[in-house]
């Protein structure tokens, strides 16, 4: 780290409640960061307001730990005493997690459903699975997706197998045109 860093954080560590509140403006600033962009994402992918804030959600704790571990690091609360609580958790969610392999894989095909995944909300699809899975996507969920099959019944396919099976988008057909007499 550099010099200047190490000698900004020894100053601050002099002053904890000083301290408290830049790692406060940071979470701030970065929440903020991550909200507009999100949304801006979401929009542009036509995802559901629920979604959209979920996401938002799980990104805020997420920066909320890593911001708190480096404050409790920087501050100098105790290192060692630290990293073992936080291996301790670890370890009690990664049993807990293998345990639950499938509900995490749906989770995290969740993420990425909603970052990368070419289809939005109202497209038609067939998904190559050899169930007649195909219909209309109407929502997805943190574990599924909602698909409305063309005979009006209400599918809910998990999200890890979206990404696995091959998904076709199914366009809609341009109607013939009729010419009319002259």
């Amino acid at each position: 780290m550099p010099n200047f860093l190490v000698h900004i954080f020894n100053t601050l560590k002099q002053y904890d409640l000083l301290l408290a509140l830049v790692f406060i403006l940071a979470y701030w600033l970065l929440k903020r960061f991550i909200s507009t962009t999100v949304i801006n994402l979401a929009q542009v992918k036509s995802v559901a307001t629920t979604r959209t804030m979920f996401i938002i959600r799980c990104f805020n704790i997420f920066s909320f730990i890593l911001l708190f571990a480096t404050y409790i690091i920087v501050s100098g609360i105790g290192y060692g005493n630290f990293t073992i609580f936080i291996s301790s958790l670890v370890t009690v969610f990664g049993v807990a997690f293998i345990a639950q392999w499938s509900i995490l894989s749906n989770i995290t095909a969740s993420f990425l459903i909603f970052f990368v995944f070419p289809y939005r909300i109202g497209d038609s699809i067939i998904v190559a699975d050899g169930d007649d899975i195909e219909g209309k996507i109407l929502e997805i969920k943190m574990f599924h997706t909602l698909i409305k099959h063309p005979s009006g019944n209400l599918i809910a396919y998990p999200n890890s197998l979206l990404l696995q099976k091959s998904v076709t988008k199914v366009l809609k057909k341009n109607s013939p045109r009729t010419e009319r007499p002259r």
